[in-house]
């Protein structure tokens, strides 16, 4: 078995970094939760990824109530307050001297269990929240991606509703295991009906026919990030419509580009061996220009 030092860290300076549990800050080789906490149970947790600017924390509000909507959407009982989890955030964020360039994973679990078992009335110690803050770029190569289409389908709202932004991923787990099989960067998954809905990580957006479109939000989460571009298109006089996109529109579509916390806004040059571009069409790179703008103007400044 090789030691943690033996192991390269994407970036280095994650080596040291302390994660806030439940009121204490841990340094990242103690940070650790209890086998019988609910999120090692079943992946009974919901949880958030959220960006760091210029010391502004990117859509905290947004995030926060997605958060909670979905903790009360799963029966938890005792979830943190708005003001609990912002100074969680921030006193982590301070600790790790994080201003710019972080990237947040904001977990809640249900909690440690007495017994296993999937009945939350196992759950008597109050639900867990996790702060674990990396120096995290953007994900994805900023030129471009290629993505394949996933055998396994997003489910709908009447199997689990996607807008609960739950922890139990293996859903799109399975379908970032083909793409990687595939040697691309990411799988879009259709629904059940066979339109496309999100890929594995991301929301996507097509142009098609010089009109800007994006699957409605039934079989796919609702992003923080697409909401934004969403409303920055309108705000820019951009028409964006939500409606059911078939794949062979996205094989014909003019430029294409996913949204997403982890990756901000990346164009996709190549879906299923077709070349969409050679590179970020006019529209994707106008977003893009003006959503850095919101970046580096709007959200919560850090204290």
């Amino acid at each position: 078995m090789k030691t943690e030092e033996q192991i390269p860290l994407p970036d280095e300076r994650n080596r040291n970094i302390k994660i806030w549990i439940d009121g204490v800050l841990y340094p990242r080789e103690e940070a650790k939760v209890s086998v019988f906490d609910s999120s090692v149970q079943g992946g009974d947790a919901v949880w958030e990824g959220i960006r760091v600017y210029n010391g502004r924390v990117f859509g905290l509000d947004e995030h926060i109530e997605r958060m909670h909507n979905s903790a009360k959407a799963m029966a938890f009982v005792d979830i943190p307050s708005k003001e609990y989890i912002e100074k969680a955030i921030f006193e982590t964020l301070k600790a790790n001297g994080m201003r710019d360039g972080a990237h947040m994973r904001l977990t809640l679990t249900r909690g440690r269990k007495t017994s296993s078992g999937m009945s939350p009335h196992f759950n008597q110690y109050g639900s867990t929240l996790i702060v674990l803050a990396e120096w995290k770029k953007p994900v994805y190569n900023t030129d471009g991606i290629r993505i394949i289409t996933s055998a396994i389908r997003r489910n709908n709202a009447s199997c689990v509703d996607s807008k609960i932004h739950h922890n139990n991923l293996i859903n799109n787990i399975l379908a970032k295991i083909e793409a990687n099989v595939a040697g691309v960067d990411a799988a879009l998954m259709l629904d059940i009906n066979g339109f496309a809905s999100e890929c594995n990580g991301t929301n996507i957006f097509i142009v098609h026919r010089g009109e800007l479109l994006t699957p409605h939000a039934d079989s796919c989460l609702p992003g923080i990030t697409r909401r934004k571009v969403i409303k920055l298109c309108k705000a820019q006089g951009i028409d964006c419509l939500e409606r059911n996109i078939s794949i062979s529109e996205v094989y014909s579509a003019q430029e294409v580009f996913v949204t997403g916390s982890m990756g901000e806004l990346t164009p996709v040059l190549m879906v299923d061996g077709r070349e969409i571009g050679k590179a970020a069409g006019p529209i994707t790179r106008k977003i893009q220009g003006h959503f850095r703008t919101l970046t580096e103007t709007e959200g919560t400044v850090i204290p």
